[in-house]
């Protein structure tokens, strides 16, 4: 089997593997490396923000159970300090408590241990590809303003308001709502939403999109009628709210 790149970048993707277990570590680094990227390594938290401050990776593979911090306090601090580098978390954990507590702190996806090495590189890949669009939207200075009814989300400035009012989102959230708001009065299936926000082109983990949506109405809907709807068994779509006929005085 030849190597395939990561991204069609011609500039290597750096990624870091955190893992306490060398064999892990070892592993991951080869079968990334075999895929084209420029990896390094860390056996702790506290090594883990260093070499994340210091050598600015474009993705950290990030376990969950470290010596000393654990892996989402490390994406805790990493977004803390302004720095959204994506993170894919390794767990023994199959819990949805830990899977929504890993995407709620800012991570990008996440596989459970035991994994196979393909799909841990799947996953690499698709988010690497991801963050690509991204910087290539953002580098071909395309003002990025989507609106829908008292709704705006600038992709260029990366902000949200609605009525006027600043929403803070994490990125999961701020790709997933720019997303819906693209395809506003469509349906979009979980399958279609976890390929365009996640880059997975399966439907095994739709419980993850639901988890978002309730993230996005949990800070939308105080600030006015429900914009995000839910068409049972099929998906989600985004809509303005049905314009109120005038009261006619006297009739």
């Amino acid at each position: 089997m030849s190597a395939v790149p990561v991204t069609e970048q011609e500039r290597i993707p750096r990624v870091l593997v955190v893992d306490d277990e060398p064999n892990i570590r070892e592993l991951v680094q080869v079968a990334l490396k075999f895929h084209g990227c420029s990896v390094s390594a860390a056996a702790s938290g506290a090594e883990a923000l260093r070499q994340a401050e210091a050598a600015r990776p474009d993705l950290i593979v990030l376990d969950v159970v470290l010596p000393d911090i654990d892996g989402f306090e490390v994406c805790r601090r990493l977004r803390a300090s302004g720095n959204e580098v994506p993170v894919i978390f390794l767990t023994a954990r199959d819990t949805s408590s830990d899977t929504v507590t890993g995407l709620a702190l800012g991570g990008d996806d996440y596989v459970t241990k035991p994994f196979s090495v393909e799909a841990l590189v799947a996953r690499v890949r698709a988010v690497l590809r991801r963050a690509s669009r991204s910087a290539r939207a953002d580098a071909a200075g395309d003002d990025g303003a989507l609106r829908v009814a008292d709704l705006e989300l600038d992709e260029a400035r990366w902000t949200v308001r609605r009525a006027g009012v600043p929403v803070e989102l994490s990125p999961t959230e701020f790709r997933l709502l720019a997303c819906l708001m693209r395809s506003q009065g469509r349906v979009l299936t979980r399958a279609q939403l976890l390929e365009s926000v996640w880059g997975w082109d399966y439907a095994g983990e739709s419980q993850i999109v639901e988890t978002y949506v309730s993230y996005l109405r949990r800070k939308l809907d105080p600030l006015g009628p429900p914009l995000i709807h839910t068409q049972r068994g099929v998906g989600y779509s985004l809509r303005p709210p049905p314009e109120r006929a005038p009261e006619h005085p006297g009739g």
